[in-house]
């Protein structure tokens, strides 16, 4: 059941928030039914539109405002269960798709993410996707459901063809290990003693590309506001530089944000919104006609 929102995405005016002219569409879902640790998901898509509104909307880095291309904040998804909430994020981001606007997703749990993903590779049949996350979610089922926040990536590797390249990876059970191909998983550990992993891993991915980026990739010291933060993780200059390589070789059409866990923090609902922009920012500068 699509839910009225409360909030949009920076707070634009009218003319740069419709969603009839805007070429971005952005789905909040707030569903934190299969979380098992730090619950709190559910409140990551407000926080983070809430925190939007202090963005300063120049990037200098591109010199660029990409907010003038138009960000729609869509209806928010309310769902009772995953597979109505599947259902309707997956009719959501088609409709998105179809009209030629970019899907983004906001969660909640990392589950939100099956049907957006589900509609983006119908539309585009040679999709790749690029997964930046502290854990595998490899798990083919977990606590007797198949659609756990634990077992996402196994439900797109069923949708999508290979690899599902994953980055920053440095939890895993070993139940995981027969659904992981070697070229597909650049951990944490290694990452830190490579020079060329940002190319590398790109090199894997098809021309288009769906980045799911679970908030938990990063470092506690920097996004504490997760369910299961892992130590050892990426920074702010890791995470964007390999989006920004991204942007400039592949085409981005659809990502999401997910598993941010406010617990009444600040910072790290900002960091969520600012990650959000900077990243379109590289797509609408680097890839994205102006």
């Amino acid at each position: 059941m699509a839910g009225r929102n409360t909030r949009t995405f920076g707070d634009l005016e009218p003319e740069y928030a419709a969603y009839a002219d805007a070429a971005i569409g952005m789905i909040p879902i707030p569903f934190d039914k299969t979380t098992t640790w730090g619950k709190g998901a559910d409140e990551g898509p407000l926080t983070l539109l809430e925190a939007s509104e202090y963005l300063e909307f120049y990037d200098p880095e591109t010199g660029t405002e990409v907010y003038r291309h138009g960000i729609a904040t869509c209806a928010q998804i309310i769902a009772v269960d995953s597979e109505s909430m599947i259902a309707e994020g997956r009719e959501a981001a088609k409709e998105i798709v179809e009209a030629g606007k970019l899907p983004i997703t906001l969660g909640g749990e990392h589950s939100v993410i099956q049907g957006p993903v589900e509609a983006v590779a119908e539309h585009y049949p040679e999709l790749s996707v690029l997964q930046l996350d502290a854990h595998s979610d490899r798990r083919d089922s977990y606590e007797g459901s198949r659609y756990n926040h634990a077992c996402i990536i196994s439900r797109i590797k069923e949708t999508v063809k290979p690899p599902v390249v994953s980055l920053g990876v440095r939890s895993m059970d070993s139940s995981e290990l027969p659904s992981v191909r070697e070229d597909e998983v650049y951990y944490a550990s290694e990452i830190q003693k490579s020079a060329t992993w940002v190319e590398e891993s790109v090199d894997l991915l098809r021309d288009d590309v769906y980045v799911t980026i679970d908030l938990d990739v990063l470092d506690p010291s920097q996004m504490p506001a997760t369910g299961t933060p892992e130590p050892g993780g990426l920074d702010w200059y890791e995470v964007t530089g390999l989006l920004k390589t991204l942007a400039r070789r592949k085409r981005v059409v659809g990502f999401d944000i997910v598993e941010l866990c406010p617990d009444g923090q600040r910072h790290p609902p900002f960091l969520a919104a600012k990650l959000l922009y900077t990243f379109l920012s590289y797509i609408y500068a680097y890839q994205r006609e102006s």
